[in-house]
């Protein structure tokens, strides 16, 4: 049976990139964001009173951000502007609010939404300001930066803040479904290679869609090797200059912190994997042996520095095996921040304290008149006095203290005299 060509008045679906045929037509379909579009949650509570606020849309690629703001303009019956941070500027901006303007007079609402809008520059991003501010448009904003760091205070004290989750393995695995529903076929990979490309999409729902579209034209079943060979993983997100490098440098640090070597070599090789400078990892251990570790293990700070040289003279990937051997050093050494806190302590007392001069007992008198003014008066030489050349034992305060699994004090001996 001969099949009839493509009506020229129809749209031909087949060309349509699957992840575009995938899109969502309703927010019940919307996968993955229940915590924001359930019926109890902040944006389909919204829904439910057909009241809209500005808002901005933060989370990572292919998780659903311009589907969201289409499907919410079309169940709130308002007129869906849409524009690119990275392709507009000013001058498009004002022609979208003089027309939402005039919709405004005749009672009709504008949705304008703005894609990556943290490429705004701050004088961009103020040209919303009266226009969010008198509800001429309902602003949508959507942006994989934090928006504390890329947005300005005005414009997000008239917005809320809404965080989308990467989609976890039970929403891509929903994905994959709808996907071979839509195709009429089922992917050809056995189930080892199904979980394979689930990983390999890293939460983007898109990307994952992506990946399936390259398999249409495989014939038999695929494994793992197989799968890899026919398509690239997606690169981790790690942004070395955004707060993917922030957030992935506190956790390694609090891992250590926390005495955890696996965590904390996981965290290692996420930065690495990401392309991080593993010298800027280097010097982090340096501090964190200082401030986390200090006298509790003196030689912590001699590994870091160590790690640090090796690397240098041997570089990647040689010298990160030196960085991961300081890594789980410094995770299972014992822990003290008496000095870090008894440093500040004092720094702030010097602050407060300003000129203050030393009790004169401790001053040096070359001067016959120094030693009339009483400098140096009373002054014991230590090593002199008894038990001076004996080890002196030094007891911190326990709230100095920041060790596991003891209330006891640390104690640190030294078996050096007191000099002067």
């Amino acid at each position: 049976m001969s099949q009839e060509p493509p009506s020229l008045f129809e749209p031909d679906d087949v060309g349509r990139p699957l992840a575009d045929r995938l899109r969502p037509e309703s927010l019940e379909d919307v996968i993955g964001q229940d915590h924001l579009l359930g019926d109890d949650a902040p944006i389909g509570r919204m829904v439910a009173e057909r009241r809209l606020v500005s808002m901005v849309l933060w989370g990572p690629p292919g998780c659903g951000k311009t589907t969201i703001a289409r499907l919410l303009a079309e169940r709130t019956n308002l007129v869906f502007e849409s524009v690119s941070a990275t392709f507009s500027g000013v001058a498009e901006l004002r022609k979208v609010f003089q027309a939402a303007a005039k919709r405004r007079e005749i009672g009709q609402g504008t949705m304008l939404f703005v894609d990556e809008i943290h490429r705004f520059n701050r004088a961009q991003q103020d040209s919303f300001l009266p226009y969010v501010e008198d509800g001429t448009v309902v602003l949508v904003g959507a942006t994989t930066e934090n928006p504390s760091f890329e947005l300005n205070s005005a414009l997000l004290s008239r917005c809320q803040v809404f965080v989308l989750k990467r989609l976890d393995e039970e929403a891509l695995t929903t994905l994959i479904k709808r996907a071979e529903e839509t195709t009429e076929r089922e992917l050809p990979l056995d189930a080892q290679a199904r979980h394979a490309l689930v990983a390999m999409a890293d939460g983007d729902g898109r990307y994952l869609l992506n990946l399936i579209e390259q398999l249409q034209t495989v014939s038999g079943t695929l494994d793992t090797s197989g799968l890899v060979d026919l398509v690239q993983q997606r690169a981790p997100i790690y942004d070395k200059a955004q707060e993917g490098h922030y957030n992935l440098i506190s956790a390694l640090h609090k891992s250590m912190r926390g005495s955890d070597p696996d965590a904390s070599l996981y965290w290692l090789a996420r930065m690495l994997e990401g392309g991080e400078d593993p010298l800027y990892i280097a010097r982090r251990l340096v501090r964190f042996a200082n401030e986390d570790i200090a006298i509790a293990d003196p030689q912590a700070i001699q590994q870091a520095l160590a790690a640090w040289d090796v690397f240098e003279r041997l570089g990647s990937p040689e010298g990160e095996l030196a960085i991961a051997q300081a890594v789980v050093y410094l995770a299972t050494a014992p822990k003290s921040i008496a000095v870090y806190r008894g440093f500040n302590a004092a720094k702030k007392l010097a602050k407060q304290t300003g000129s203050l001069m030393p009790p004169a007992n401790i001053l040096n008198a070359p001067t016959k008149l120094m030693k009339n003014l009483g400098y140096g008066e009373g002054y014991e030489y230590d090593p002199d006095r008894p038990g001076g050349a004996f080890p002196v034992r030094t007891t911190f305060p326990r709230a100095w203290n920041r060790r596991r699994c003891t209330d006891t004090p640390a104690t640190v001996t030294s078996t050096s005299s007191r000099s002067v």
